[in-house]
């Protein structure tokens, strides 16, 4: 989804020291308010607004509740931000935690408006 607006790539710098705070709240004022986020591998888990973005957090909080992210590269194209993620944690029963994939986001006012998350468990496949 292209906007016209201008991107802001300090919205991921901001992202990044939320998510390493370790507070979902932190994270949710990340987002505007009527945030939408598209899962294109999982379009069951689409979602819109920022208090989902919270609920979601503070669950991936309560299994990893030191998880630490890296942006390992980023490029804009045009009114978008691509970016290519890595976060890490151990779980509470000592197992390591692993998600990475790119993820293209718009800004507006400086917080993320709408993102494709193609992040997904990064390990061996359950079964």
């Amino acid at each position: 989804m292209s906007t016209s607006s201008p991107s802001d790539p300090l919205a991921l710098d901001r992202l990044r020291e939320a998510i390493d705070s370790g507070d979902a709240a932190q994270v949710a004022s990340c987002f505007t308010a009527d945030f939408r986020a598209e899962l294109p591998h999982h379009p069951e888990r689409n979602f819109t607004g920022a208090e989902q973005v919270r609920a979601n957090w503070t669950a991936i909080f309560h299994i990893a509740p030191h998880l630490t992210a890296r942006v390992l590269r980023t490029a804009v194209n045009g009114s978008e931000i691509w970016s290519e993620w890595e976060m890490a944690d151990v779980d509470k029963p000592g197992a390591p935690v692993v998600f990475a994939g790119p993820v293209i986001l718009t800004t507006r006012d400086g917080k993320i408006n709408w993102v494709r998350f193609y992040l997904d468990p990064v390990g061996p496949m359950p079964g």
